[in-house]
């Protein structure tokens, strides 16, 4: 599959964050290294950006982008091969007080669809769904999970009502050998389902996928710890922005903005999600279904700590 990744919301997120020169900015989740690069390229000699990422490989992207900026007065780049639940760490290990914008893009890139790891139905592939290297796979959920926990994961992350069906059909299919494509995965998929969900716009199997890569990621309590840490660095004035893509991501940015609202620390601006222009959906359908949250912590905070970075060059964690 060619490996291709139009980042989303592109102006709509620049405009939001307003990045200005001497910002310290963290693009918590690198991807393609879109967002990285338009935001890069607002920064200058006195700013600072720091990009996370828990796929090698978006890191590697995001260091390529940073080495072609030829500018003398690029800013401090830190590049971090970590998941973003970890940013409080990860900013303390760093040296950096408080943070000006913060962006979390929750899609996955046109590069994670391509590569071989069984987060896309359209191709065979081994059945992992995991960012990085090591850990639970989406083969160990489904063939050691019981047909009762796999139908509350296709229920609850998946929000699919087939969930009892596909899990039935799961456990019957493993019973004769083990699951360990995705080919295999959306043949049970099939088997637990009724024939006309078959003939859906949306393939049978995408809430199943979906529901086992949140599992095996722990996206929402990762999504959770990424914000509640997010918006402790968040510097007077400074503007917190999320994408998301499906309505379990959504419900939880949109929770945790509304109780830092109302607890006083800033304000969702504006109080209605983003969504992108017609004209951009119909040139990425990917776009088609992305929410674009932005919440800016108040003024009347204590004052920014310094980001103890010194050296003008590339941070490569």
């Amino acid at each position: 599959m060619e490996q291709k990744h139009d980042s989303v919301l592109m102006q709509e997120v620049l405009d939001a964050l307003s990045v200005q020169p001497s910002d310290t900015v963290v693009d918590a989740t690198l991807g393609g290294a879109g967002h990285f690069g338009a935001m890069l390229a607002q920064l200058g000699e006195g700013g600072t950006i720091i990009g996370i990422d828990a796929d090698p490989e978006a890191v590697e992207r995001a260091r390529a982008a940073y080495a072609a900026d030829r500018r003398p007065e690029r800013p401090v780049a830190h590049l971090v091969n970590d998941n973003f639940r970890n940013l409080s760490r990860i900013l303390e290990r760093l040296g950096v007080g408080h943070v000006d914008k913060t962006l979390f893009d929750l899609g996955w890139s046109g590069y994670q669809i391509a590569s071989p790891r069984g987060f896309s139905f359209q191709n065979d592939e081994p059945l992992l769904m995991t960012y990085g290297e090591g850990g639970e796979t989406a083969a160990d959920i489904v063939n050691g999970a019981t047909e009762e926990e796999l139908a509350d994961i296709i229920f609850t992350y998946g929000e699919e009502h087939f969930s009892r069906g596909i899990a039935k059909a799961i456990v019957a299919a493993r019973a004769k050998k083990r699951l360990l494509t995705t080919g295999e995965l959306v043949a049970a998929v099939m088997a637990g389902t009724p024939r006309f969900y078959h003939e859906r716009r949306i393939h049978p199997a995408t809430k199943t996928f979906q529901a086992l890569r949140i599992a095996v990621n722990d996206e929402i309590g990762a999504l959770r710890e990424g914000l509640a840490s997010a918006l402790a660095a968040l510097a007077p004035a400074g503007r917190l922005a999320v994408i998301t893509f499906h309505s379990i991501e959504d419900r939880v940015v949109k929770n945790v903005l509304r109780a830092a609202s109302e607890a006083g620390l800033g304000a969702l601006t504006p109080k209605k999600p983003i969504a992108p222009s017609r004209a951009e959906v119909f040139a990425n359908r990917r776009a088609r279904s992305a929410k674009l949250r932005v919440f800016e912590r108040h003024v009347s905070t204590p004052s920014a700590v310094p980001n103890g970075a010194s050296e003008r060059q590339l941070s490569y964690v």
